[in-house]
């Protein structure tokens, strides 16, 4: 008469959940700073070693920063929303 849940189902700890949601944020935001700043620092030497417009290098680099920081935050998000299902 139930519905059956399955015998493997576990019961969801939700107690930490907003010192999970501070930390992810938390994590988020230092991970795009590091990655935009990483970007720009890797520009700037790319235009020191190739020569070039320095904006065009520094520019491709926040560029390429914010591509790897939006990567890395969706397999955190990934990582972080997996592991509350189990």
């Amino acid at each position: 008469m139930g519905i059956d849940r399955g015998m493997s189902e576990k019961p969801h700890n939700n107690g930490n959940f907003p010192w999970r949601a501070a930390g992810m944020v938390s994590a988020m935001g230092i991970n795009a700073a590091v990655c935009l700043t990483g970007g720009y620092w890797l520009g700037d030497w790319l235009s020191g070693k190739f020569g070039g417009s320095p904006l065009a290098w520094k520019m491709g680099g926040l560029l390429a920063g914010l591509a790897v920081a939006a990567w890395s935050i969706v397999l955190l998000v990934q990582k972080v929303l997996g592991d509350t299902d189990e």
